[in-house]
């Protein structure tokens, strides 16, 4: 596992089209915003896993008033962290 260490508003790219911004640092939360292809699915472990097993998943809003539109993915930034 690779760990980096990023202070707000830093980012990491994956693989020259997905970038992952922290958006927000609260206490022992941390908020990221995924930009990604629209084909590309974004999703928490939780629902992930959720979904490989075949059960139904809540629909999530898409995105809160304070966040930044999400680019590509299917969840808002602060879904991305469980």
């Amino acid at each position: 596992m690779l760990v980096l260490s990023r202070k707000k508003d830093e980012s990491i790219v994956i693989n020259n089209d997905i970038t992952i911004v922290v958006v927000e640092i609260r206490g022992d939360k941390v908020r990221l915003g995924v930009e990604a292809p629209k084909e590309v699915p974004v999703h928490r472990r939780e629902v992930f896993e959720a979904i490989a097993r075949g059960e139904p998943v809540d629909a999530a809003p898409i995105a809160s008033p304070s966040s930044e539109p999400v680019t590509g993915g299917q969840q808002p930034p602060d879904a991305v962290v469980g």
